[in-house]
């Protein structure tokens, strides 16, 4: 009981791919499982009756099939004790492991299928990036540069940090016993890296990164100049008429200055690095049914389907079998059982409790964003009648696609807060839009307070505290009403 626990808790975990990627792995180690290929009457048949376990009568060396004692599917239907011992086989997954030994024989026709397959992945991958530093080495080609100073500029290169800074000193790098010709070689190597694109890179620090970003022939060179050297943190806090008079310039030139600052780029070499964005593909699809009406979708397709050799049940029927053959092979259906059993239950654990979700923020996929219900995993166990953790399991990593694009099923549970005079709770999500809905729509010469923002959120029925309006705001990366401010020029 203990294992089945262990390897349904394991399996309910696995995203598609990964579920993909451990069938592929069972059926390289377990010889008894095989893949349900181009269905016939006869594998239909077949399937029906792999629902039972195997037994063997040692005595007459026969084999028969029977119901299992419990079925994952009525737990899954019911809410059994055995989906909330869940949290109890936590402890035991680390130990749970199926020992193989031996490698079942694959047909010719199935390993070509398999290579297309993975040929046909290969194919499919975004091709890496540019890397700052390919980036960099392809501009110096246009340079007619003698050997030994294009080896400086190249280990110049390749020595920046990801965010295009070149942050060492001369003894660091050069080493402490390094000749002035070395450094003065060095040195004009990093004058020519400063002048290569992006701007900005090769820098030692912000204010230089910054620095050479500043085009010469602007006419606001020099202040920019300033504001970079020594008022960072007055412009960081938005104090611009203090800056204008301390350094004694025009207000309107220094509120242009700084707004052309913004538009700088601090981490020129972030922007390259050869990342690529994660593939993602969606477990759950979402369709819609009818108005207020939405039916979820396992994207489960192309997933293998299993059954166990019909060669190796032969084999628990010949007498001349002997018992530690007959053993080995039981072990293996056993395992075999479990495993299909177990993917059978991930389905079905993920249909029930995806379905339950959707039902309870169908609004959510007509309206958007704004029309997000507070939900929280307790509600959908209650509902599905399975422990908390089991649903947690079932929506750990997964996606949905849906009318409102692809997204991870948890963002469809969210906190509330609650509203004037005892109604519906309102989610999370839906105060943090308003919030930067109201924002947005503020007079930036007088922005709103804290407080003001609280009573605007209290006239439309939501009752939050300023401490809260402080923290959604600043998760929303929006300063405070000083820090939003634009001044008069």
């Amino acid at each position: 009981m203990t294992q089945r626990l262990i390897q349904s808790m394991e399996i309910l975990q696995l995203t598609l791919l990964q579920l993909e990627q451990r069938i592929d792995q069972e059926l390289e180690q377990n010889p008894v499982l095989e893949l349900e290929t181009e269905p016939s009457d006869e594998n239909k048949e077949r399937s029906d009756t792999d629902s039972g376990i195997f037994t063997i009568d040692e005595k007459s060396g026969s084999s028969e099939e029977h119901e299992p004692e419990m079925r994952f599917d009525s737990d899954i239907e019911h809410g059994s004790k055995a989906m909330e011992e869940f949290s109890i086989a936590d402890e035991f997954a680390q130990n749970y492991a199926d020992t193989i030994d031996e490698a079942p024989i694959r047909s010719q026709n199935w390993l070509e299928e398999q290579n297309e397959l993975r040929a046909d992945a290969f194919a499919n991958l975004e091709g890496p990036g540019e890397s700052l530093q390919s980036h960099l080495e392809q501009q110096l080609t246009w340079f007619d540069l003698a050997e030994p100073f294009l080896d400086m500029t190249l280990r110049i290169v390749n020595n920046l940090d990801s965010s295009g800074y070149f942050p060492y000193e001369w003894e660091d790098f050069l080493g402490e016993n390094h000749t002035d010709k070395e450094r003065k070689l060095a040195q004009e190597a990093l004058a020519l890296v400063k002048r290569l694109d992006p701007a900005g890179v090769g820098g030692k620090d912000l204010r230089e990164c910054l620095l050479l970003q500043i085009d010469p022939g602007s006419e606001y060179a020099e202040v920019l100049r300033i504001l970079i050297t020594s008022r960072l943190e007055d412009i960081s806090a938005n104090r611009i008429p203090e800056i204008a008079k301390q350094i004694d310039y025009p207000l309107d030139m220094v509120h242009n200055a700084v707004a052309m600052l913004r538009q700088f780029d601090p981490r020129p070499g972030a922007r390259f690095g050869g990342r690529t964005a994660a593939v993602v593909f969606p477990d759950i699809t979402v369709e819609f049914v009818e108005p207020g009406r939405y039916m979820v979708r396992l994207e489960d397709g192309r997933t293998p389907q299993l059954r166990i050799s019909q060669y190796y049940r032969d084999m628990l029927d010949k007498h001349g079998t002997d018992r530690e053959t007959k053993t080995y092979i039981k072990k293996k259906v056993g395992a075999a059982r479990w495993l299909i059993d177990a993917i059978e239950q991930r389905r079905g654990t993920l249909l029930k409790v995806s379905q339950a979700i959707v039902d309870h923020q169908s609004e959510f996929f007509e309206k958007g964003q704004r029309a997000l219900k507070p939900l929280k995993m307790q509600q959908i166990a209650d509902i599905v009648g399975m422990h908390v953790t089991t649903v947690s399991r079932a929506c750990d990593e997964k996606w949905v696609a849906s009318p409102q694009g692809i997204f991870p099923l948890r963002r469809l549970f969210a906190g509330g807060l609650a509203t004037a005079g005892g109604g519906e709770n309102v989610a999370d999500d839906v105060v943090r839009s308003k919030i930067r809905e109201i924002i947005d729509n503020e007079n930036k010469k007088s922005p709103l307070s804290d407080d003001a923002i609280m009573k605007t959120l209290e006239s439309e029925g939501i009752q939050v505290a300023r401490r809260t309006i402080v923290k959604y705001r600043q998760y929303l990366g929006i300063p405070s009403s000083r820090g939003r401010r634009q001044w008069d020029t």
